[in-house]
């Protein structure tokens, strides 16, 4: 069986269209297939747990290998089933199953996925990360607790604060607890931060949780700044916005 993308007259050099006149030259970029090879190609890629295609013609156009790489764990003769009917189906191609080639790997995926997964390991190797929160009763009547848990690498921190149940305090107690789990996950570098202060400010008809570090590296000494929007929770908002403050003036002091 042939692979073909028009229909050929022994009087014309091309194929023709269906008003019997040769088609438009083809753009200069454009790559001559005659045997569709490269739709089959990309039809079979199309098809689930396919990672890549290769069809091999004869100079006739007839197919004699199909070549294919699938992802593990999938059934081979589904997969060549799968190719057969496909083939069938859109190009009214019949192949012999025997033609069909099929190669399985763990794990091959596109540079650009790899290139992605990359920057995302290496952002969550060097950014602290927000765990959890809790807010519970406190000891005394009208007191609340406040527990904040962070990670970094392969450290985990908490620290708790309690503080009367007011909205400005919940909020300062929240974000005195993330940078108190932040200096103890800074224990081994150069640096070291503390709180300024934190508060619930409305711009835009919207409210945030804004707070003020304290960055004390070496000499320097800087006023970090950060906000997070209100969501969930005030408490949580005043976590993320220590986060905001904090984090790339923790990046440029941690080991690569």
């Amino acid at each position: 069986m042939r692979i073909v993308s028009g229909s050929y007259s022994p009087r014309q050099s091309g194929p023709v269209n269906q008003v019997g006149r040769p088609p438009a030259t083809p753009a200069p970029d454009s790559v001559p297939d005659p045997w569709g090879v490269r739709r089959a190609e990309n039809l079979l890629t199309s098809l689930e747990g396919i990672l890549s295609a290769r069809v091999v013609t004869t100079p006739l156009g007839e197919v004699s290998e199909v070549h294919v790489l699938a992802q593990s764990g999938l059934q081979p003769k589904q997969l060549v089933r799968n190719i057969e009917s496909a083939l069938l189906a859109q190009l009214g191609l019949k192949v012999d199953h025997r033609k069909i080639s099929v190669a399985q790997t763990a794990d091959v995926k596109p540079i650009e996925t790899l290139e992605r997964e990359t920057v995302r390991e290496q952002v969550l190797r060097r950014s602290v990360l927000f765990e959890n929160l809790t807010v519970a009763p406190g000891r005394r009547p009208h007191r609340i607790q406040i527990t904040v848990t962070l990670s970094f690498r392969n450290m985990t921190e908490t620290a708790e604060e309690e503080s009367s149940d007011t909205p400005r305090s919940r909020v300062e107690a929240a974000a005195k607890a993330a940078v108190t789990v932040l200096d103890r996950l800074l224990a081994d570098q150069a640096a070291s931060v503390a709180l300024e202060g934190a508060k619930i400010v409305e711009v835009f008809d919207r409210e945030f949780a804004f707070v003020g570090v304290q960055g004390l590296g070496g000499r320097e000494s800087l006023l970090l700044t950060g906000t997070a929007e209100i969501k969930e929770s005030a408490e949580r908002a005043a976590v993320f916005a220590v986060l905001d403050a904090t984090n790339r003036w923790t990046e440029a002091r941690r080991p690569v």
